[in-house]
């Protein structure tokens, strides 16, 4: 996936919105508010930091090279994915949905309510 597919990925889920937060150089997805991905548009490698619960993280980080932590955030909550034939357009899908997932799952019930989704 480029960056365009992977952006189009994000704004697909359910009341995805994206910004420029830190500077112009990277895009970050939120839902409600809450960012599940960012992407670094300034690096030579296409790649996606997106969140992870942190068993997951770990076992994703042993079994792909081209998974790492994302230092610039909790380094257990957070992947940085280099996009890397290692990685599958099938589970690159499967991680921005579980960083998505569990976004949602930490929203309140209103903001929840707001996104239609149970």
């Amino acid at each position: 996936m480029n960056i365009e597919e992977l952006r189009e990925y994000c704004l697909s889920l359910k009341g995805t919105t994206e910004c420029f937060p830190f500077d112009e150089f990277s895009l970050v997805f939120k839902v409600q508010g809450k960012m599940f991905a960012l992407i670094p548009l300034d690096n030579p490698d296409t790649q996606i930091t997106l969140k992870c619960d942190p068993e997951r993280a770990i076992a994703l980080r042993e079994e792909f090279e081209s998974i790492v932590p994302a230092y610039h955030f909790n380094r257990m909550h957070w992947n940085s994915v280099i996009i890397h034939p290692t990685i599958s357009r099938e589970l690159l899908c499967e991680l921005i949905n579980h960083s998505y997932d569990l976004v949602v799952k930490g929203l309140s019930r209103k903001l929840k309510d707001d996104l239609d989704v149970c």
